[in-house]
């Protein structure tokens, strides 16, 4: 459905709150998760669970969507877009995702939030590889560049694996956390063009309602495979037991475990919303410029070690995702002026 009745300013509003709900998934997920490990949290499959645990919010603008459809189409609005196709796409991705969740999680627990932030600036490098291959995409010299800063920042973290390993955690363990998050970086790097395939492939419009329930439907599957390893590893008998043993209290640790659902759903919800309000641009330089947000909080929050290794690998992962992103600006600049037309009726005309 073309949306005639977003004015422009609404637009703008709906991009701003977009924003700030990314900010506080991008900025808020990690530090959750750093805290649930730091107060004595140790069930990886249940960190793991609450990345998409979340997905039931999605029903919020799934039907806000449907009633303004309802008032403009009346009986004849659709109650859902997604095909059979599309849904068991969406799936075996979310299952994926799952697995994605699991390596991210068992990396947190090793890590220090500084470190493992800085380790998933190296997704963009691995998004672009994976573009290469599945979707077809060319590389620039400005994705050459970005792919190289942000692999030469990961192996800066590596020279000096052991400079920030938190207390308890052994020299193997620690290494392994590092290796377990740039693995996590790396499949993510492959579920990002996966994903891009479904659209190309959809054979329909993509529409806002549609990507909402793409997402839904990937961040089920992902809770039901992290959910299936929960019930393997006996966390939901540990839960109880684990909350009276929290440092912060019983009550708190439910508390942060709510709070951490909910925040990683922003992360996802704000994603889709900043794209289809503006841009992916928009969107990936929003997640780079929250990036040193995200090590500064860490910083404060957990009095983490922010050694000259971290302050070198957060400057070459900027001057990477900076690289990317000029070059992504260069190229969408390049195609508005050949074909304004085309441009200008494809910029947010499919709202829902």
């Amino acid at each position: 459905m073309e949306d005639k009745g977003l004015s422009t300013n609404m637009r703008r509003i709906l991009l701003l709150i977009n924003c700030l709900i990314l900010a506080v998934g991008i900025c808020g997920g990690p530090l959750m998760m750093r805290l649930y490990y730091v107060e004595g949290g140790s069930r990886i499959w249940l960190s793991s669970w609450l990345q998409t645990a979340g997905w039931p919010l999605t029903f919020i603008p799934l039907a806000i969507l449907y009633f303004y459809r309802r008032k403009s189409e009346g009986s004849n609005a659709k109650f859902y877009f997604i095909t059979p196709r599309i849904f068991i796409a969406s799936v075996v991705i979310g299952v994926v995702t799952g697995v994605d969740n699991f390596l991210y999680s068992w990396g947190g627990s090793k890590l220090p939030v500084s470190t493992s932030s800085l380790l998933l600036a190296a997704q963009l490098a691995f998004t672009a590889v994976g573009a290469f291959f599945i979707v077809k995409l060319k590389f620039t010299p400005y994705s050459i560049n970005a792919v190289v800063l942000l692999t030469l920042g990961a192996v800066l973290l590596g020279v000096r694996s052991n400079g920030d390993r938190p207390e308890g955690v052994t020299s193997k363990a620690y290494i392994l956390g590092f290796m377990m998050t740039l693995l996590a970086a790396a499949l993510y790097g492959v579920i990002l063009p996966c994903i891009e395939l479904i659209y190309l492939k959809a054979k329909q419009a993509i529409t806002a309602t549609l990507v909402l329930e793409i997402q839904m439907i990937m961040c089920f599957a992902a809770t039901i495979f992290c959910t299936i390893g929960m019930i393997a590893n006996n966390d939901f008998q540990a839960i109880s037991r684990e909350a009276k043993q929290f440092n912060l209290g019983e009550a708190r640790y439910y508390t942060v475990i709510v709070w951490t659902a909910i925040i990683w759903q922003c992360f996802f919800v704000g994603v889709i919303g900043v794209i289809y309000c503006s841009s992916s641009l928009m969107s990936g330089v929003m997640i780079a410029v929250l990036l040193p947000a995200t090590e500064v909080l860490a910083v404060v929050f957990f009095r983490e070690n922010f050694s000259g290794e971290k302050g070198l690998a957060l400057f070459l992962s900027l001057w990477g995702f900076v690289s990317y992103f000029y070059g992504e600006f260069r190229q969408t600049k390049k195609q508005k002026n050949r074909s304004p037309k085309t441009e200008m009726t494809t910029t947010c005309t499919e709202f829902v």
